[in-house]
């Protein structure tokens, strides 16, 4: 069951973090509808009532992003096809939902080739408007990852790539173009998760070295014997098992970027070669007769505090002066919870297609939970999670119970435990296996068992059922005798047995005869 304070989490988050939707419409009544809708699915919902404006709120940077437009394409101003086109032309690659008021074949090849993900057809029923939205999220979060994931491979991917709703990282972002602009040592510091690695390609990206060799070295993975070699290379000869002439990492960035990751872990002898490497511009490959030239930009990470390791000898003061002319500082996942939910659907919209599921994203529950998570592994540990949640899953959406482990660990969500068999009771040999099982409550769920894991009576559950239809339908009793299939006397009757009559409105032109 989900407690009262996880319900008070769940408000405060989707206040604040619910994906945003931008309805665009010369038509007042079509806009009132079709925002109605959009809050009923669970999200935030701004109307603009023309073209022109619905392109100035895309690119306005400082307010929400906006994650998806649902575009009439009859407008006044600029037409619906018009701001495909501008879009298209400044490359801005929100999903895009056409409305048609005719279902014109042709208009929607035309809207579907200029760049639009779906369309619907006025009036827009709420099913289709909702099954149209989730999807034109989740293969905007496919495409993301996909663009993404190819600049990476390319060294093309700068800091537009990178999406955030947290102050913090777009702090970050702005150090971190800054530092693209010139060949300045970068220390990154942060903890093991945060994302040093992208920061890294991307200053990269937006650099004059882009496209060039990007290397990434794990220093605290090299083993000590080799170090100096896998660095700086070593001659055929040069010792004991060197069958071959290999080039290093310095080499091999040669004209592009190095990466030194947990660069604290480097040993001291390591690090006075270093120092020279980045001082001279030159090498001392092992057994080579003379030094050479190398051209890198060097960009350095720790999750340490390397100042102390500086007071305790274990860094070297000159290298760490050396490295730390440009640090940046990348926040934990728990201090910028804004960007979990974007994260999380980014995961489930790869890993779902590697792994061949239709899933179309996460339940409002479920990205509450891990909004609610502190993430001490960071953004590292929340995709490892959502990828375990897609191996799992089988319905369409990760819910709570794809994350029991998360679950276990956030205040508010009840992680109910069953009493094992007594031990007297079992062989030895038998192992007792636990089982966790969470429970979310749904309002529009009823419950088929008591608390004491028994089925609930007929009459109780029909109880629960026209409760909430009285509640849903705000007492009109024509609407819910049509709605339950049931005769109005027939549900007069039974409203009465239950004690739910007094809750009833009579409909408009029915005598107290009647009923």
């Amino acid at each position: 069951m989900l407690t009262q304070a996880a319900h008070d989490g769940r408000a405060g988050f989707e206040n604040s973090m619910t994906s945003l939707v931008l309805v665009a419409d010369d038509d007042p009544v079509q806009r009132r509808l079709l925002e109605a809708m959009a809050r009923r699915f669970g999200y935030d919902v701004e109307c603009v009532d023309g073209g022109e404006a619905a392109l100035t709120r895309l690119e306005a940077a400082d307010k929400t992003p906006v994650d998806c437009l649902v575009l009439d394409l009859v407008m006044p101003d600029l037409d619906g096809m018009g701001v495909l086109g501008r879009m298209r032309g400044r490359k801005i690659t929100t999903p895009v939902i056409v409305q048609t008021a005719h279902g014109s074949i042709e208009a929607v090849i035309s809207a579907m080739r200029a760049g639009a993900t779906d369309f619907v057809v006025k009036p827009v029923g709420a099913e289709r408007l909702q099954f149209s939205i989730k999807n034109a999220m989740r293969f905007d979060a496919l495409e993301d990852e996909i663009r993404r994931i190819s600049k990476r491979n390319t060294g093309t991917m700068t800091f537009k790539d990178i999406v955030t709703r947290s102050d913090d990282m777009n702090r970050v972002i702005r150090l971190g173009e800054r530092a693209a602009k010139s060949n300045i040592p970068v220390l990154i510091e942060g903890e093991s998760g945060v994302g040093k690695e992208l920061i890294a390609r991307a200053i990269q990206g937006g650099s004059d070295r882009k496209g060039k060799p990007f290397i990434t070295v794990n220093c605290g993975a090299l083993p000590e014997n080799l170090v100096e070699s896998i660095l700086f290379g070593h001659e055929k000869g040069a010792f004991t098992g060197a069958t071959d002439k290999h080039m290093g990492k310095f080499l091999e960035a040669n004209g592009g970027t190095l990466f030194l990751d947990e660069i604290g872990e480097l040993p001291l002898e390591t690090q006075v070669k270093l120092l020279r490497a980045l001082q001279e511009g030159e090498i001392d490959p092992i057994g080579a007769k003379r030094a050479v030239k190398v051209d890198i930009r060097l960009i350095a990470a720790t999750n340490q505090n390397l100042i102390e390791q500086v007071k305790q000898g274990k860094f070297r003061e000159d290298l760490y002066y050396r490295l730390n002319v440009f640090p940046i500082t990348i926040p934990p996942l728990r201090a910028r919870r804004d960007d979990v939910a974007d994260l999380a659907r980014r995961f489930v919209a790869r890993f779902a297609a590697e792994e061949g599921k239709r899933i179309r994203g996460l339940t409002a529950e479920c990205l509450s939970l891990l909004s609610r998570y502190d993430w001490p592994g960071n953004v590292r540990q929340l995709e490892n999670a959502v990828f375990r949640a897609v191996v799992l899953a089988d319905a369409d959406e990760l819910t709570v119970a794809e994350f029991p482990q998360i679950a276990a660990q956030v205040e508010g969500f009840d992680v109910r435990v069953p009493a094992a068999p007594a031990a007297a009771a079992l062989p030895v040999s038998t192992p007792q296996r636990e089982i966790v099982r969470i429970e979310v409550r749904d309002p529009n769920v009823t419950r088929l068992l008591d608390e004491s894991g028994n089925m609930r009576k007929i009459d109780d559950l029909e109880a629960d059922i026209i409760r909430f239809a009285l509640a849903y339908y705000r007492g009109q009793m024509s609407e819910m005798a049509r709605r339950l299939g049931i005769g109005r006397s027939t549900l007069y009757r039974k409203m009465k047995d239950y004690g739910l009559d007094e809750q009833a409105t009579a409909d408009p032109g029915e005598s107290d005869a009647a009923a």
